[in-house]
């Protein structure tokens, strides 16, 4: 009867078992998507990696060994699950619907989609910034997202258990100085997360945003470590594992009636202190 508690409350080791999942910006071993692809991995989804590495190439960490990267998300695959992977920069606006399509053409199904890519670098403060800025990060951190979710949703066409997990940044949380374009572009997908969720519900797809927080993806130093440490409760960064924890767990059936959220794993993390 409705209301009745579950006859088995056991949980199957491998919640992902026979299901495949696309997860974009996997090219480095430090990244989030890197974290979240293991952790898919290992909950016995096969995998497909979007990855651009020629971005990383023009950001101060450089661009990672790809083939590490496959190796160090394939040695997670359960018996009978899949790797895959291809590169391309999602801030050509073809490039969504070819790689949704390529995911499916690989695996014959896809079930999860998780939006992490990022454009990082070439933003600026007020007085910093000029159009080319601006578009380029709507481009990658907006658009790409929205068109990826929008060929998610053809392929499936109302096939009920889609799980979609968009990444923003945490804009709403405080201030992100120097970084205008950036807030903006990875902002909207907060704003635009409610909207998507409600038209993907009618297909029993759910769809949510993760805000990571401050994550160590290669960058922290030292330095930069003493000055934000009070603002760390728990005494320490984020880890990359720490979203993809989270992200894992909205991609499996127990996250069912979960949709439309912005949720924030920060650890703690208070942006406000004082300033002098």
């Amino acid at each position: 009867m409705p209301g009745d508690p579950p006859a088995d409350l056991s949980r199957d080791p491998l919640p992902l078992r026979g299901r495949t999942a696309l997860i974009t910006g996997v090219s480095r071993r430090q990244g989030i998507g890197y974290a979240t692809a293991r952790r898919l991995a290992a909950f016995g989804a096969s995998v497909y990696l979007h990855h651009h590495a020629a971005h990383d190439r023009e950001q101060p960490w450089g661009a990672d060994d790809l083939d590490a990267v496959r190796c160090g998300v394939a040695r997670w695959l359960a018996d009978g699950a899949r790797l895959a992977d291809s590169g391309g920069d999602l801030a050509d606006p073809d490039e969504p619907d070819r790689v949704v399509a390529a995911a499916v053409a690989e695996f014959g199904r896809l079930d999860v989609l998780v939006c992490n890519q990022a454009r990082s670098g070439s933003d600026g403060a007020l007085g910093e910034l000029d159009a080319r800025m601006l578009d380029g990060h709507y481009a990658v951190n907006t658009r790409a997202s929205i068109l990826l979710v929008q060929a998610f949703a053809r392929y499936r066409a109302g096939a009920p258990g889609g799980r979609v997990v968009l990444l923003t940044s945490g804009q709403q949380q405080g201030p992100m100085p120097g970084e205008v374009a950036y807030a903006a572009a990875k902002g909207a997908l907060a704003e635009i997360t409610v909207t998507l969720a409600d038209q993907l519900a009618d297909a029993g797809t759910t769809l949510n945003t993760v805000n990571p927080g401050p994550v160590d993806t290669g960058y922290l130093d030292e330095e930069t470590w003493r000055s934000v440490r009070p603002m760390f409760p728990l005494g320490r960064y984020g880890e990359p594992d720490d979203p993809a924890r989270l992200i894992a767990w909205l991609a499996t059936d127990e996250a069912a009636w979960i949709t439309g959220q912005v949720i924030n794993t920060e650890g703690g993390f208070s942006r406000w202190r004082p300033r002098g």
